[in-house]
């Protein structure tokens, strides 16, 4: 067998099978093994929407996409340089996205008649026999057949050996690749060192996978990719949900304040109650309530009490929290909400990306209710957002709305380890002490519109609270028409004023001015930011502005969209931000909407940018 290595710039491979093959499981290991080669990577996990659709149909197909490389990576990849299909339906969901000529690893102990009828292939039809894979490189593999003669001497039953099928993928991938397998080794042990059978039987699967590519004369070549040029630091890979629940004990410990989180489970926002139950150390508080209204309502009970109250959600969760997010407004306490967005409406697709619930976080509430919102762009970029968003809620006494989305939360890249010293700290200013003399005024503001935290139980400072309209000052309960008015208009002008106090808008890549700008927010940050850099250097008049602040908008916003011709807003929903552009500005943005489920391609992206140049 040859010794060639050919040496690659980036890959995309995409792990398919059943929901129940593992695939999520391969795909992360492997991507944890990338990451200790030094390449930058982009996954895209791809769960089904069924919580257990039957084996082998079209809807239980679950996946699990990965793009590293040499180079930076912005995206998980438009296409696939591999597909690895574990039957019939994996094969039939992914195979208009693999690139031509690309390779498919395909285990054909799951293209046999019942697969394929599963997979609604007609009678008779069979991909690997007639001719439609003619343009690909294929190799067919008996991963089932194999598996269980590695394991014929085990004492494990027939569905947990068929269990370790994924482990052989998995050693094949990293002869492939070139790779040391030790820390998935180490892995294995660590998690199923108390099962030495299954142990035993995942370890053996493994190393046949790697031997398997080592000793079969079919494959002749081996592929490496080369450490990216990355700033020097300690790294690990690191997902949405992840770095998001980091950064909320990051807050706790620069603020000095215990974190409470309440919730109710939803995809794809339960991970984050599961990894914040993991840091009572750090004086973290969870509650999984009985449903959404009563973890929102415990959240902002204990914000009452002198914590930052945390909740999270997805979109049909916001939209049952609605009143009580009012009725932390109308306190004015803080109070930090994490919508991680799903595709809507409705239950909608409750395992697929959308960024559709911009609106519903800027006037999802009856009456008059601002509330700021800020959007993380990647999975990384949710550990500073959750440290701005309890910063803003604690120093101006609000609630915040934090939009992440499926995309970001279940996404992974590398992640460089901030330094402690480099967090600022989070000011926290209580109420002192009454004096006994004057009466506390409990809606006195300061000269942002700003009033005190006063925590329960301090001497002097006993004040009405509830969800009916405040006397300004005195708090007391108010009927009067003006003094409403007053209330109303006081509090949307606290949420300007927080303007005054964020970052002015940036751009990320390209020139200041010139024809086309590309503004996004949240999770299209990648795709832009991709195709923005191949553009500029490609000699285009294009520049990429990110925002993080949508309620309120930088103040120097409008200037920086004044310096272009055009502004192009790309979205995955049906334009929500570029109506509040033209509402805010009354400029005629253009846009450009996807509502599939999935991110927006790097191909359809410059396509539309080169449309309007």
């Amino acid at each position: 067998m040859s010794e060639a290595k050919t040496l690659l710039e980036d890959v995309t491979i995409k792990f398919a099978g059943d929901s129940g093959d593992g695939m999520q499981l391969t795909g992360g290991l492997f991507t944890n093994n990338t990451a200790l080669t030094g390449s930058d990577l982009s996954t895209f996990p791809d769960f089904p929407a069924e919580i257990r659709a039957p084996a082998g149909t079209l809807p239980g197909v679950s996946g699990f996409q990965i793009h590293f490389g040499s180079t930076e990576i912005f995206t998980p990849g438009d296409h696939f340089d591999v597909l690895v299909a574990m039957n019939s339906a994996a094969l039939k969901s992914n195979l208009s996205r693999l690139k031509e000529g690309g390779t498919i690893i395909v285990n054909t102990d799951g293209f046999d008649k019942k697969n394929l009828r599963l997979a609604k292939y007609e009678d008779g039809a069979n991909p690997l026999e007639d001719g439609s894979l003619d343009g690909y490189e294929v190799y067919e593999m008996a991963i089932t057949k194999m598996t269980r003669e590695c394991l014929a001497e085990s004492d494990l039953g027939m569905k947990e050996k068929d269990r370790c099928k994924n482990m052989f993928v998995l050693g094949f991938l990293y002869w492939r690749y070139d790779r040391n397998m030790q820390e998935t080794l180490d892995w294995l042990a660590s998690k199923f060192g108390k099962k030495p059978s299954v142990l035993t039987a995942n370890e053996s699967v493994l190393k046949a996978g790697y031997h398997y590519g080592e000793t079969t004369e079919t494959f002749s070549s081996q592929f490496e990719i080369q450490a990216a040029p990355l700033a020097k630091g300690t790294y690990r890979g690191i997902m949405g949900n992840e770095a998001l629940v980091m950064g909320l004990v990051a807050a706790g410990q620069k603020s000095g304040l215990p974190i409470f989180y309440g919730s109710y489970p939803i995809t794809p926002a339960s991970d984050i109650l599961h990894g914040l139950a993991a840091h009572k150390n750090f004086g973290v508080k969870t509650f999984q309530a009985e449903d959404e209204i009563a973890a929102v309502c415990a959240a902002i009970g204990a914000s009452y009490g002198g914590n930052i109250g945390v909740t999270g959600t997805s979109g049909p969760g916001l939209a049952l929290k609605a009143e009580a997010v009012g009725l932390a407004m109308i306190l004015e306490i803080p109070l930090v909400i994490c919508n991680v967005q799903r595709g809507g409406p409705s239950t909608g697709l409750p395992t697929k990306t959308e960024q559709s619930d911009l609106l519903q976080a800027m006037y999802g509430r009856n009456g008059e209710s601002p509330v700021p919102v800020i959007a993380a762009a990647s999975p990384s970029d949710c550990f500073h957002v959750a440290i701005e968003a309890c910063r803003l809620a604690v120093q101006h006494m609000t609630p915040v709305v934090l939009l992440s989305d499926g995309y970001i939360a279940n996404g992974m890249e590398p992640w460089r380890f901030p330094k402690a010293a480099d967090i600022e700290p989070i000011e926290v200013n209580f109420a002192p002490p009454g004096d006994g003399e004057a009466p506390f005024l409990p809606y006195l503001r300061d000269e942002n519109h700003v009033r005190a935290w006063a925590k329960p139980g301090t001497a002097g400072l006993a004040h009405r609270i509830g969800g009916l309209e405040k006397e300004a000052n005195t708090g007391n309960v108010s009927y009067d028409p003006a003094n409403h008015e007053y209330m109303t208009k006081i509090r949307q002008a606290k949420v300007d004023k927080i303007a005054e106090f964020v970052p002015e808008q940036e751009i990320e890549t390209g020139a200041s001015s010139g024809k086309v700008l590309v503004l996004g927010w949240g999770s299209t940050y990648g795709v832009i930011q991709s195709v923005v850099r191949n553009l500029v250097a490609q000699g285009e008049s294009v520049s990429h502005a990110h925002l993080r602040y949508l309620n309120p908008f930088p103040k120097n916003l409008e200037a920086v969209m004044g310096q272009f011709e055009k502004v192009l807003v790309p979205e995955i929903n049906n334009g929500q931000l570029s109506k509040l552009i033209r509402e805010k500005y009354l400029l005629n943005v253009y846009q450009y909407n996807k509502i599939q489920g999935v991110p927006i391609a790097k191909s359809e992206l410059e396509h539309a940018i080169r449309d309007i140049l």
